[in-house]
């Protein structure tokens, strides 16, 4: 039989990064937290940590980690069903990793009124859509959105359409580099934005466009931020197109290559196991994602 109070120990110390974290959201000293683990090492005879910073879940961490996070969905479908065992009454919390181009547009309207009426509580991991799956990989997650649509072992995954992007600039920045107009071969030679190092949309952009090789760019890894960067004439940058309507209404940006926007799929991703919560919260996104996102040709 697992000892869950060490396997929460666990996925205290991966979900806050750290031992200190852990022990603080437990209720716990560190030495507590970490005696635990020592204990859960033992029991299954092998490593279940990789000691660094921040820990990192072995192999068999990963699969004990995605173990318990279906465990709490579990148990949430039977505290329904018999009210008296959940003593607490705590709402429930669901760790999922999203791209921030999603939680800066529409995420928030599609899950608020499910939120409140589940009485779920969310635990956000912001990271880029083409590598938010390796947070489910780890256990740390119990659902993610990313552009995957192969699921890890035990999990599902649906599609909920494409988020359209397009290039833009500022008037600025466009009569700066481009006073002859704007060609795809010069879109590399003039300084581009990119959210991150794991973002790889301008250089598919660009691939798609026949331009090959390396680009000048800025890193800036805010949503919100790579706006205002773009606004300020950094660079030019691929932006989805419900965040900016407003700004190309105005003029405040322009689209630098209007015939040519690019679609990225984002598939939710679920354990099959999750319990009603996550299948309810499924639906939800299915039905009401048609509202932002665009269907795949």
């Amino acid at each position: 039989m697992f000892d869950y109070k060490l396997l929460s120990a666990l996925a205290a110390v991966v979900e806050q990064a750290g031992f200190e974290r852990a022990a603080q959201v437990l209720g716990l000293s560190q030495s507590a937290i970490s005696q635990r683990i020592k204990l859960l090492e033992a029991r299954v005879g092998q490593p279940v940590l990789v000691r660094m910073t921040p820990p990192a879940p072995t192999e068999i961490g990963r699969r004990l980690l995605n173990h318990v996070q279906q465990v709490r969905l579990l148990e949430r479908d039977l505290q329904t069903l018999v009210p008296a065992l959940d003593e607490e009454g705590l709402p429930e919390r669901l760790r999922i990793a999203l791209n921030a181009d999603s939680l800066a547009t529409w995420w928030a309207a599609a899950v608020s009124d499910f939120c409140a009426e589940q009485h779920l509580l969310l635990d956000l991991v912001v990271e880029d859509q083409t590598v938010g799956l390796k947070r489910m990989r780890a256990g740390e997650v119990a659902a993610c959105i990313c552009a995957s649509e192969r699921p890890v072992a035990g999990a599902r995954s649906v599609l909920l359409g494409a988020m359209r992007y397009r290039a833009l600039a500022s008037p600025a920045f466009i009569a700066r580099h481009f006073p002859e107009g704007v060609r795809a071969d010069l879109l590399a030679k003039t300084p581009a934005l990119v959210f991150g190092p794991d973002d790889f949309l301008q250089h598919r952009y660009l691939a798609s466009l026949g331009v090959d090789g390396g680009f000048e760019h800025h890193l800036c890894p805010s949503s919100e931020g790579f706006i205002r960067l773009t606004e300020a004439g950094l660079g030019w940058g691929l932006v989805p197109e419900l965040q900016v309507r407003d700004q190309l209404e105005r003029g405040v940006l322009r689209e630098l290559l209007p015939d040519k926007p690019i679609d990225v799929p984002l598939y939710w991703h679920h354990w099959r196991n999750g319990g009603q919560l996550l299948g309810l919260l499924t639906d939800q996104l299915v039905r009401s994602s048609t509202q932002w996102l665009v269907p795949l040709d």
